[in-house]
């Protein structure tokens, strides 16, 4: 798989490398994963630290748990309001680089705004994206070989954990950055108990794949909850011809499809809301999360 200039940029240097155990059911590569929500990845220095959001994890219950899909387990980083339960559930998705520090953060946000939130290793099996310093052997050795199949099921997964933790599994969104957008799209369709979704700046089409068969525009007739997609204008790698062609095809696809929305920030590049990055635009990210809640209360997943 070629990186392209949107993946290009999502990078950063890791800052810290732990041991952390995995279950015997997972490769041993697991065992040696940067620790979850710690630190970024090698491939796109600098850190925009001026920019970067620290989210202060005070009321709230967060840290890594284990959740079982099938005969295994999988890391996941949780955040919640400390002793509440009954709380809806959002599944945050990251980019191509895991779950670093800028999802483990956004993760807390969402918290503060009343959701438990998760979000799952979904690369653990393949390997640990951090220690990655070079673009192109990420993207070939790790993100290509993670089956579209692997992630719906992990996710899954997160929701029947949730249920059983303080989450309610009638109130269940999903949101996702760049890789994690297009699998946004994708467990849209995949899941009947998505009740809302916003993808930001994810693929929508593409090469398919015996690991990849299907992208964004082959599903719009099958979502089952309305998506909002946040993206850029100025996407070098998502041409805003790719989204005409999704929002004709939502506009014959399934109901949840016809109720879904576009909002195309003029001048903003790909990963506009990554606050660690120099791609980072305060206005358009800003704007984008707020939609983001509204979104999610608008369609019954509110906090």
């Amino acid at each position: 798989m070629t990186p392209t200039p949107d993946a290009r940029s999502d990078a950063l240097a890791l800052l810290d490398v732990a041991a952390d155990a995995a279950p015997p059911a997972l490769p041993r590569r697991a065992l040696l994963r940067g620790a979850l929500g710690a630190g970024y990845a090698l491939a796109a220095l600098p850190v925009v630290a001026q920019t970067a959001i620290r989210t202060p994890a005070d009321g709230l219950t967060v840290g890594e748990v284990m959740v079982p899909v099938g005969g295994e387990s999988i890391p996941v980083y949780r955040a919640a309001p400390a002793g509440r339960t009954g709380l809806p559930v959002v599944l945050v998705i990251s980019e191509i680089f895991g779950v670093h520090d800028y999802i483990a953060d956004t993760a807390r946000r969402f918290a503060r705004a009343g959701y438990l939130a998760l979000a799952p290793d979904l690369f653990v099996r393949q390997g640990d994206p951090q220690s990655y310093g070079e673009l192109a052997r990420l993207m070939s050795e790790l993100v290509a070989r993670v089956p579209d199949a692997q992630v719906m099921a992990d996710l899954d997964a997160c929701v029947a954990w949730a249920a059983g933790h303080g989450g309610d599994a009638a109130r269940v969104a999903v949101t996702g950055f760049c890789w994690g957008g297009r699998h946004t799209w994708l467990y849209a369709a995949h899941s009947p108990r998505v009740k809302a979704a916003v993808a930001w700046y994810g693929r929508l089409e593409g090469q398919r794949t015996a690991l990849q068969p299907r992208h964004p525009l082959d599903v719009v007739g099958e979502l089952k909850a309305p998506v909002l997609g946040l993206y850029g204008a100025a996407d070098t790698g998502i041409p805003l011809e790719s989204v005409e062609r999704m929002k004709a095809a939502l506009a014959q696809g399934s109901p949840a499809a016809r109720a879904s929305e576009f909002v195309v920030y003029p001048d903003a590049p790909h990963a506009f809301h990554a606050d660690y990055r120099p791609s980072y635009r305060e206005g358009p990210a800003r704007d984008g999360w707020q939609r983001c809640l509204a979104w999610f209360q608008r369609h019954g997943v509110g906090a």
